[in-house]
């Protein structure tokens, strides 16, 4: 990418100073060894939006969700969820954090040796004293909720198809009934029917349920069917964040070469919405 354009382009095509911030990263540095991913990044997460995050093959896009789930350490910066800096939360207060927050790993991630009803019942057996009949009553609703038939609740993940999979991690996400969902991949090893219906899904949940989705993605058909806004992760940081009728006028060569290049559609844009 171009880096003088990278570092006098805008944070934000569109500011939005008005909305309710879920999550908040400012100035956050990531390093492996003396390897920098992330620096100097700030993001924006607004409340009841969906949020694609797109960016170059090992630009950082999964190293960032992982930072702000706590699985990464971060060298720099701070990061807020829900008003509330994670640095500073006492124990009791993180563990209130991350029941309002649901995440679906990339490939789905569920736990081989358990049934679906079992692997939804993790968040719940980890965070809540429930009786099992409420458990599994608990878990067939959420079963249900994903579009799964009751029967999927007794198989094991090696008995399911490829959508079915991400419908039971996504099952499993919103056991705890959060406020954020982090959706890492999402779509990725669907066909493209498959992939419509989980964004029809998802889109379906988010109006339902109010949450706020922040989606990693590389599905150019995600983009432009259910994300409200859309952030670019270049040159370790944020460097661009807009709808997607912005980016893509947006006049920088990786934007223009994802948005507009030889895999990408011509989309009528008065269709969407």
């Amino acid at each position: 990418m171009s880096e003088a354009i990278l570092q006098n382009a805008p944070a934000h095509l569109h500011p939005t100073p008005d909305r309710d911030v879920v999550l908040s990263a400012r100035d956050v540095t990531v390093r492996f060894g003396k390897t920098t991913v992330l620096e100097n990044l700030s993001l924006d997460v607004y409340r009841g939006e969906i949020l694609g995050f797109i960016g170059p093959s090992g630009s950082g896009k999964s190293v960032l969700l992982r930072t702000v789930l706590g699985l990464n350490r971060k060298q720099a910066g701070t990061i807020e969820l829900f008003g509330v800096d994670i640095d500073k939360v006492t124990d009791q207060q993180r563990v209130a954090i991350d029941m309002r927050l649901g995440v679906l790993f990339q490939h789905g991630a569920l736990f081989s040796a358990l049934t679906v009803k079992e692997n939804i019942q993790v968040p719940m057996r980890e965070y809540l004293d429930l009786p099992k009949k409420l458990m599994d009553e608990l878990a067939m609703l959420k079963i249900e909720l994903v579009g799964l038939k009751p029967d999927a609740a007794d198989k094991f993940p090696s008995e399911l198809s490829g959508g079915m999979i991400k419908r039971a991690a996504l099952a499993r996400a919103l056991a705890l009934d959060p406020d954020i969902v982090f959706l890492d991949e999402p779509t990725s090893g669907l066909d493209p029917i498959g992939a419509a219906d989980f964004d029809d899904l998802v889109d379906k949940l988010r109006n339902t349920m109010g949450l706020t989705v922040y989606m990693v993605t590389h599905d150019l058909d995600s983009l432009f069917s259910v994300c409200d806004r859309i952030a670019i992760l270049g040159n370790k940081k944020v460097m661009v964040d807009g709808t997607v009728e912005e980016l893509m006028n947006y006049d920088e060569p990786w934007v223009q070469s994802y948005f507009r290049g030889k895999r990408a559609r011509q989309i009528d844009m008065s269709a969407r919405g």
